[in-house]
């Protein structure tokens, strides 16, 4: 229990520094004659100038930001960054990316920003800078809703899909109930639902977001075991470190969309309620 604690307390800490954006930061560093300053940091200006905002995410993570029957990607971080765009001035550029390299992208400046459900981890929060987190999140099991399984328990020996180069993996390879099943990782969520309807995994371990939207909405024969794993988790949008501007632009936005309401009208949409925590 205490390390569990002392784990909890090391990654709130690190968040907390993520979180903090960069404002600060720069104004300190012009006057010392620092590199990342606010002269330096141009990131904005470039979105501003070229009139494009390219918004990189896994376009299967319904209902955050996915491809639907028309070939359109859409859903509620969409709906959010579209929003954000619009009082930018900009253009909204919807990239899709292999989530495993995601960081990578970024970084070589394909995209702005990595904005798709992104889970906040200690990892993730050193790579990149993120903004304040603005929903949360938990780790569950889905299976099909046939009787055979009703906690996860009975799920020892059996075999579990998980989305690579997710959050979702960590947790569960990190987790007790992990070091008991066979853990099956593939490309993306949808493809892990399908191999459950195929009867070629046992369970998929996701984020209850995910799971409980489809339920909802689709009418698939899934349910939802009811024991969680790991911590709350939270959603953040993840920046490249350097993109102070950027990023410290678009959580004013996002504040500002809190405040006056046009945040939880789209949440609302999508989730029938405002379930967001941006302050």
């Amino acid at each position: 229990m205490k390390l569990k604690k002392l784990l909890s307390a090391l990654m709130a800490a690190l968040c907390l520094t993520a979180f903090a954006g960069c404002s600060g930061n720069n104004a300190a560093t012009t006057e010392a004659g620092g590199n990342n300053t606010a002269e330096t940091d141009e990131s904005l200006n470039k979105v501003l100038e070229s009139n494009k905002f390219i918004l990189g995410l896994d376009a299967t993570f319904v209902p955050m930001g996915y491809t639907d029957e028309n070939d359109q990607i859409v859903g509620f971080d969409i709906d959010v960054a579209q929003e954000v765009c619009d009082r930018l001035g900009v253009e909204l550029v919807k990239q899709p990316i292999n989530w495993d390299t995601k960081e990578t992208d970024l970084d070589l400046g394909k995209i702005d920003c990595i904005w798709n459900g992104l889970s906040v981890s200690p990892a993730r929060a050193e790579a990149m800078n993120l903004s304040e987190a603005y929903m949360q999140n938990d780790m569950i099991f889905t299976v099909m809703n046939d009787g055979k399984y009703t906690s996860s328990a009975q799920l020892e020996g059996k075999t579990v899909a998980v989305q690579n180069g997710s959050t979702a993996q960590e947790i569960l390879e990190g987790s007790d109930i992990g070091k008991k099943v066979a853990v099956t990782a593939i490309a993306t969520n949808v493809e892990a639902l399908q191999q459950l309807e195929l009867g070629l995994v046992d369970a998929v371990f996701l984020d209850s977001v995910v799971a409980n939207y489809l339920i909802t909405t689709t009418g698939k024969n899934y349910t939802i075991l009811p024991e969680t794993v790991g911590e709350q988790e939270e959603y953040a949008v993840g920046f490249r470190k350097k993109d102070c501007a950027l990023r410290d632009k678009v959580q004013s936005i996002l504040s500002e969309m809190k405040a006056d309401g046009k945040l939880g009208e789209i949440s609302t949409k999508w989730f029938g309620s405002d379930i967001t925590t941006v302050k």
